[in-house]
């Protein structure tokens, strides 16, 4: 991949799409035409693929029974064929809404055109008439037309409601076409045309506003865009148009997938365009991985074979384009703060409903727990005393433990004392280093002779005492050992197997990255459920650098796996879509370029690539229970992550290689 094509969405998967909402006049096809035009140049300057206007633009919507004058139907057809030849040097598809008159009966149409061409037209299939809209005054449905073609504006095309348009240049963008009320009956179109291959769903529409409308709209292409695993553009007639009886808002949006990316500022006296870069490949990932959705469409294989495939000869837009799409930093964890508190108690309260199903299945009545005073245990024994809370047992059943070894810092040691105290538990403290060294000396290590070889073995050991000494201490209490590793740990491999801290009865933070761990932990800090005690005590935690505290002197664990806030950001693009490692390149740069270099973004991600596809997987393969939290995944083999243990990853950092190593 050259240097340029790297910094290129359309190379990842990207389709940068508009919806555009011109000022119109009623009844004024030239100056309607030339509005639109104005803004395909402005959506070609942006380098927008394809651009959705709204429902009879180039009449204007509220022209009523000037519908049947043929002086307006002639002037909307000139201005088609005008649009056309005046666009034909612009790299862009555009969807124009205009009324067309065929075979003796009228159409409410939208016609894609692209360089110069008319590509196809297609027939609104379902019309309003009721309450302020009559339609069916003046229009036919577009499923009741015999022909298959039309002659429109000096052109032949394809004509009909069972149309997809594939682009030719972009290998996902399959574009399927409806009209207004077409969304808002029970069955719409699009479904079965999602089921028949399009990714991309265009509406345009009149939709005048009554109050509440608005959101109502968004629920009905949100929630359309979901089901149908696609991308939905809607474009809503705006300023200009006839306020006879009736008020417009030109409301314009984008979504993906459920999710809005772009969206118009409602009341707008001026022309809009508002844009985004849909990700196609994604759609296409989540579709190979919902099953349901194949399934679906061999349900409705008669509705999904009725569909005619158009080819659309477009070009891509070359060279370096910055990204016009929003990539939050922390992918596991929401940008805006109100979501991201509710996201925070929603995990929250899953650890906790996990952990005390656990404890009823079982009987026990006391849980087991390492307190290092760090993270991932501060989280856990949180979870452990709001699990004792709900089940009505007292807290100081949580046998809490902290185990200084050979590299305990004061700090770490303290803040777990000040911590398993806050909370109530019963609080002990073993020092594990005599059986350690005792160990170390069976192995004839050379730690255990005087000599600082701080090896694999010396970490692994301590680790591995701490563990066994759990395990024993809940044999010897009826309890169960709550484990502490989170997501990000199992996906880079960084835990001990076995006897060490990748083993305990049941994991409540296994499928809970680091990067969320750290806002839980704020977020509990913030909230009423604890005393002023823990409050302070998990402050503490918040300000202590991430370490293993295995090997004497500064030990930081992201100086060796790389930062978590990258690890993070490379798991979910990989475990969740599937990514290739160049897209999770450019994503990365795109979200972090202003802290992290792209060399480095390379050298973190190759560090993941090895980890996660290549030595780690024999520690998942083996994980304990916990349960799941986010559609982000989980690495459970029960769950989301099946895969074999003796994996190469020579194809990912193959892949990797395409990356440039400078900007």
């Amino acid at each position: 991949m050259a240097r340029n094509d790297f910094f290129n969405p359309y190379r990842h998967g990207f389709a940068r799409m508009a919806v555009a909402t011109p000022r119109v006049r009623v009844a004024d096809p030239d100056y309607n035409g030339a509005a639109t035009l104005e803004l395909m140049q402005r959506a070609a300057r942006e380098k927008v693929a394809l651009a959705v206007f709204p429902e009879l633009g180039l009449s204007a919507y509220s022209c009523e029974d000037l519908f049947h004058q043929q002086a307006l139907i002639d002037a909307c057809e000139a201005a088609l064929a005008a649009l056309m030849r005046d666009s034909r040097h612009l790299r862009l598809a555009a969807l124009i809404g205009l009324p067309v008159a065929l075979g003796g009966l009228l159409y409410n149409c939208a016609a894609l055109i692209a360089r110069g061409q008319l590509v196809g037209v297609v027939p609104k299939t379902y019309l309003p008439n009721y309450r302020e809209f009559y339609e069916a005054r003046q229009f036919t449905p577009g499923d009741a037309a015999r022909a298959s073609e039309i002659a429109l504006a000096g052109q032949r095309a394809p004509f009909g409601t069972d149309l997809l348009f594939r682009f030719s240049a972009l290998r996902n963008l399959v574009l399927h076409v409806e009209i207004c009320e077409d969304l808002w009956v029970p069955a719409p179109p699009s479904s079965f045309a999602a089921l028949a291959g399009a990714t991309v769903i265009a509406n345009l529409s009149a939709s005048n506003i009554v109050i509440g409308k608005e959101g109502y709209r968004r629920q009905l292409a949100g929630n359309q865009s979901a089901r149908c695993l696609a991308a939905y553009l809607y474009s809503a007639a705006g300023p200009g148009e006839s306020t006879t009886d009736l008020a417009w808002d030109g409301h314009a949006m984008i979504y993906e997938n459920g999710t809005l990316v772009a969206e118009s500022q409602r009341f707008s006296s001026a022309p809009q365009l508002a844009a985004a870069d849909v990700d196609l490949e994604r759609l296409a990932a989540d579709r190979m991985r919902q099953n349901t959705f194949g399934d679906a469409a061999q349900r409705h294989a008669a509705e999904v074979a009725r569909f005619r495939n158009i080819d659309v000869q477009t070009e891509i837009p070359r060279g370096r384009i910055r990204l016009e799409r929003k990539i939050e930093r922390l992918p596991y964890v929401p940008g805006d703060p109100a979501t991201r508190d509710t996201r925070c108690e929603e995990v929250y309260r899953i650890q906790v409903q996990g952990l005390a199903t656990r404890m009823r299945a079982t009987g026990t009545k006391k849980l087991v727990i390492g307190v290092s005073g760090g993270l991932d245990s501060t989280q856990a024994l949180i979870v452990c005393a709001r699990a004792m809370d709900e089940l009505g047992l007292p807290r100081r059943n949580i046998l809490a433990y902290t185990m200084p070894g050979f590299a305990t810092s004061t700090r770490t040691r303290n803040q777990a004392w000040q911590l398993m105290r806050a909370v109530g538990a019963t609080a002990e403290e073993i020092d594990i280093r005599p059986s350690c060294m005792q160990m170390l000396k069976d192995l004839r290590h050379p730690f255990a002779k005087g000599r600082k070889l701080y090896d694999l073995t010396f970490e692994n050991v301590q680790a591995g005492e701490r563990t066994s000494h759990l395990f024993r201490l809940a044999n010897q209490h009826q309890g169960i050992v709550v484990g502490t590793g989170d997501l990000s740990e199992l996906a880079l491999g960084w835990c001990t197997y076995g006897v060490g801290d990748q083993m305990s009865h049941y994991n409540v933070n296994a499928s809970v990255p680091k990067t969320l761990i750290q806002y839980l932990i704020g977020w509990i800090a913030a909230s009423g459920e604890f005393s002023a005690d823990v409050k302070r005590a998990l402050r503490r935690v918040l300000d202590t650098d991430i370490s293993p505290e295995l090997v004497p002197g500064r030990q930081r664990t992201e100086d060796v796996i790389g930062p978590y806030e990258l690890q993070d950001f490379n798991l979910y693009y990989t475990l969740r879509f599937g990514y290739s490692p160049a897209k999770v390149a450019f994503l990365a740069w795109s979200a972090w370029h202003d802290k992290y270099r792209l060399a480095v973004i390379r050298k973190w991600l190759g560090v993941f690539l090895k980890r996660f596809f290549e030595t780690s997987q024999f520690k998942r393969s083996a994980m304990p229970n916990g349960p799941k939290v986010g559609s982000g995944g989980s690495l459970s083999p029960r769950g989301d992550w099946r895969a074999p243990s003796d994996s190469s990853a020579a194809a990912w950092l193959a892949a990797l290689d395409s990356v440039p190593a400078r900007e």
